[in-house]
C-alpha cells in the first residue's frame, strides 16, 4: 500500500477514536438530560451496557497502565505512512488538537474514573428498563 493509504486509514481511525470519545461523553449528557426528561430510550438496557462497557475500558487502560488500542493503531499507520508529526495533515491536526492535551499520566486516570464513577451513578439515577415485548405481554388486568 502506498503511504497516502497508509494516511488515510490513520485518519480514519484517529475519527474513530473522535466518534468513541464523544459517544462517551456525550452519552452519559444525553442519559441524564434524557433521565430527568423522562425519555425512554435513554434507559433502554443495550445502550446503557454499550455506554458502560466503553468507558469501562477507557478506565481500565488508564489503570492498567495500556496505551489505547486505537491510538496505537493509529500511530502505527502514520509510521507507515512515513509521517512524523500531524502538521501536514488538516483532519488529524484539527481533531488532536480538539481532543488530546498535555498533562501528567495521572491526572487522565483521575479524570477517567471520576466520569466511570459518573456513569455508575447514572445507572442508580436513571436505572435502565429491559425491552417489553409488547405483543406477548398479556394486558393489565381491568383494561
Amino acid at each position: 500500500m502506498s503511504p497516502a493509504c497508509y494516511q488515510v486509514l490513520a485518519n480514519a481511525v484517529l475519527i474513530a477514536h473522535f466518534l468513541f470519545v464523544i459517544g462517551v461523553v456525550g452519552g452519559l449528557v444525553l442519559i441524564v438530560w434524557g433521565g430527568f426528561r423522562e425519555w425512554a430510550w435513554v434507559r433502554k438496557l443495550w445502550l446503557r451496557l454499550a455506554h458502560l462497557a466503553g468507558i469501562a475500558l477507557v478506565v481500565l487502560e488508564s489503570w492498567l497502565g495500556v496505551a489505547c488500542p486505537l491510538t496505537s493503531l493509529e500511530l502505527w499507520l502514520r509510521e507507515l505512512a512515513g509521517q512524523a508529526t500531524y502538521s501536514g495533515d488538516f483532519i488529524a491536526y484539527w481533531v488532536r488538537q480538539f481532543m488530546f492535551f498535555t498533562a501528567p499520566s495521572w491526572v487522565f486516570t483521575v479524570c477517567y474514573t471520576a466520569f466511570g464513577v459518573l456513569v455508575l451513578l447514572s445507572w442508580w439515577w436513571f436505572p435502565p428498563r429491559p425491552a417489553r415485548l409488547s405483543a406477548l405481554q398479556k394486558p393489565p388486568a381491568g383494561s
